[in-house]
């Protein structure tokens, strides 16, 4: 029998030691046909495309949720979580946005979004090419809810796959529980460095050639930390998939389309239902039980107009910064308090706000 060996072996004295399942000869030769597949060509799903069609999906979920308007459900004395993010996970973005400014994250949830601006949408065209030189995506047409997760699952073990063969990946969604919170990323791009450990990194783009502020240095920081927190937590913990199916309202039960069967079958899997996805899924992060994530993580901040390199911010991962970091934003989703305004030294950002004609703040000091 095949087993994934246990990291205390190797350890060093007081090393933390982390308890790894067995693996089975039959997982491992299905892990062994996904990596041979990947080694072959095999692409992660989505296009742009599918994925936007795919978004009014989790909208609908959500707003099925309870019935609109005035219902107890919609209370402001409910948490942020339960009333903008039911049977849905933080997104990193949430976190990082709120940690921007906690009273612009405010009018967001209870307004809607502010049109994109183009800084915006040159970002994401910029993050587009940089995945095009690495992936290339496959369209697929899904139903549910559950084909939805199951996408991300495969383009997790696609991509990590790919990371083990070629020494770079990009565009990796990671989950988990963080503080009791569900949360979803997105690592830009990871790469395998010298010493054998995966490295995260993210591509930031900037309209002028100048360098970030710290605010937006620290953002970026808190970014990338909340990604190396997500990941090492699959590679060395335990999914908690009871937990995941009964917070989201998912059925482990739910047999795939066959567009996703054949494309598992692509990658050596044979696949019927949402939770086989989910345990391939798990098989994967256990076989990666040795690639902890770099301490050190890396910035990058390019040109918009021709993507000229303006800086490399390398930073060390500190998980009490972190901590206290993620505590603060996540007493304000949880509701236990109400919205920080920014500080003095940063109402710099309010010049780019487009919620600042409402904002209290504004107001008030308009009136001195």
């Amino acid at each position: 029998m095949h087993s994934s060996s246990s990291p205390s072996a190797t350890a060093p004295p007081g090393a933390l030691e982390f308890p790894v399942e067995d693996v089975s000869d039959e997982e491992m030769a299905i892990i062994d046909a996904a990596m041979a597949a990947v080694a072959a060509g095999a692409r992660p799903l989505f296009s742009a495309a599918a994925r936007r069609a795919a978004a009014p999906l989790s909208c609908a979920a959500y707003s099925a949720a309870g019935p609109a308007g005035g219902d107890i459900e919609d209370s402001p004395c409910r948490s942020r979580l339960a009333r903008f993010r039911r049977r849905r996970a933080l997104a990193v973005t949430d976190i990082t946005a709120t940690e921007w400014c906690e009273k612009q994250m405010e009018f967001v949830l209870e307004h809607g979004r502010p049109e994109r601006t183009q800084a915006m949408k040159a970002g994401s065209v910029r993050h587009a090419q940089l995945e095009q030189e690495v992936v290339e995506r496959v369209d697929v047409t899904i139903r549910s809810e559950e084909e939805r997760w199951a996408v991300k699952f495969m383009n997790f073990i696609v991509g990590t796959n790919q990371l083990l063969y070629e020494g770079r990946t990009r565009e990796i969604p990671v989950i988990g529980v963080v503080k009791g919170s569900w949360m979803i990323g997105i690592v830009d791009e990871i790469r395998m460095a010298m010493d054998g450990q995966p490295m995260l990194m993210d591509t930031k783009t900037r309209s002028s050639p100048t360098s970030p502020s710290e605010p937006q240095k620290r953002n970026g920081r808190l970014q990338l930390m909340c990604y190396k927190h997500l990941w090492d937590n699959l590679i060395i913990g335990e999914f908690p998939a009871e937990n995941f199916f009964s917070y989201f309202d998912l059925d482990p039960r739910y047999k795939l389309s066959d567009d996703l069967k054949r494309y598992m079958s692509s990658l050596g899997f044979n696949a019927e239902t949402f939770e086989d996805v989910l345990k391939y899924f798990k098989i994967t992060c256990h076989t990666l039980s040795m690639l902890r994530s770099q301490e050190q993580l890396l910035l990058r901040y390019e040109l918009q107009t021709d993507h000229t390199l303006l800086e490399e911010y390398h930073f060390p991962y500190d998980a009490r910064w972190f901590k206290d970091q993620v505590q603060e934003v996540l007493s304000f989703w949880q509701g236990s308090r109400e919205p920080k305004f920014v500080t003095e030294e940063e109402m710099w950002k309010c010049s780019f706000c487009k919620f600042a004609p409402n904002c209290p703040m504004i107001a008030s000091m308009s009136r001195c």
